[in-house]
């Protein structure tokens, strides 16, 4: 069972602005249709996305473009081993001249916030993100102060093997919808990228596509999208096999499945359906997943990975028949 035929027109606007994001990101990345696919699917689905990869194949240049796709307000926070979570969220100042303390908005006060190097802060650092990745909120000295709608930080990192590099809370991590991997383009798209980024840099080029208040409208849209009940226990069943799997000693969480479900029906959005298949949750669950769990002794030892797992865990959870 479906939605009513009147949602057709907002799904017809949700694939609009997509195709819209997805070409203008295209201009400034070329040869990843598949990565800003993912990223425009969490965009959708009011996510935090965490990119990472390597130094150089483009990270911090997917987030920007992201942002300045969307007419919306944009802050950048490199983070350094020096930054302190007051630069992140605010802090309160005393006001010579009106004898009252004074809140100075941190750098999160935006709708698109691009964490450049996010793991080379110290954890308490980017725990200072918590908060408002989860509940959209900052709480400084007592007071609490809401964050414009919608809002998305997308983060960059590179491998926890690199120097000078703090691996991410299992909090934060959670708190992020999906982590992609840019990867390094093909011989073509390099080639091009020399004659394209040579002389000029694309994102002076690029102009807005969208406005915050679109992007509201879409991610409502989404939102609305039918998930059978078999669908939701799907969704549950998936995350529950990773807490049982004997490679795993820490398996996805409760918000995992609820992001999970969400990814899937802006998936299911951007294809025209307004309804969710399991061929939308196993696709996203590749994506959602891997980065949430936490490998036993002994599968690091046999090399194993959590995207494996995952795999694994897909092929052998029974599929929901049709109803």
């Amino acid at each position: 069972m479906s939605l009513s035929s009147q949602t057709q027109p907002d799904l017809d606007t949700v694939r609009e602005v997509a195709s819209d994001v997805h070409r203008a990101i295209s201009t400034v990345i070329q040869g990843k249709e598949d990565v800003i696919g993912t990223t425009v699917t969490v965009l959708l689905a009011q996510g935090h996305l965490l990119l990472e990869d390597v130094p150089g194949v483009g990270k911090t240049m997917l987030a920007k473009a992201v942002a300045k796709a969307i007419d919306c307000e944009v802050s950048r926070i490199q983070f350094t081993p020096d930054l302190l979570p007051s630069d992140i969220t605010g802090v309160s100042v005393f006001n010579q001249e009106t004898r009252h303390f004074e809140f100075r908005r941190g750098a999160v006060f935006a709708n698109v916030v691009v964490g450049d190097e996010i793991n080379r802060a110290s954890p308490k650092t980017q725990s200072a993100l918590l908060e408002c990745m989860e509940e959209h909120q900052v709480t400084v000295d007592g007071h609490t102060y809401s964050l414009p709608g919608p809002f998305l930080v997308m983060a960059t990192q590179n491998p926890i093997e690199m120097e000078g590099t703090y691996p991410l809370p299992e909090a934060q991590r959670d708190r992020f919808m999906a982590r992609i991997s840019v990867g390094y383009p093909s011989a073509t798209a390099e080639a091009q990228m020399l004659l394209s980024h040579g002389s000029t840099d694309p994102l002076t080029a690029l102009q807005p596509v969208t406005t915050a208040e679109q992007m509201r409208h879409v991610v409502n849209a989404v939102r609305k999208l039918h998930a059978a009940p078999a669908l939701r226990q799907y969704v549950v069943d998936l995350v529950a096999a990773t807490r049982s799997h004997p490679q795993l000693r820490l398996g996805a969480s409760p918000r995992a499945s609820l992001q999970l479900l969400r990814a899937s029906c802006a998936h299911a959005a951007l294809t025209g359906r307004d309804h969710v298949i399991p061929e939308d949750v196993q696709f996203m669950a590749a994506t959602v997943l891997p980065h949430r769990l936490m490998l036993s002794g002994e599968a690091q030892l046999a090399r194993a990975t959590t995207e494996s797992i995952t795999a694994d865990i897909i092929r052998n959870t029974r599929v929901p028949a049709a109803s």
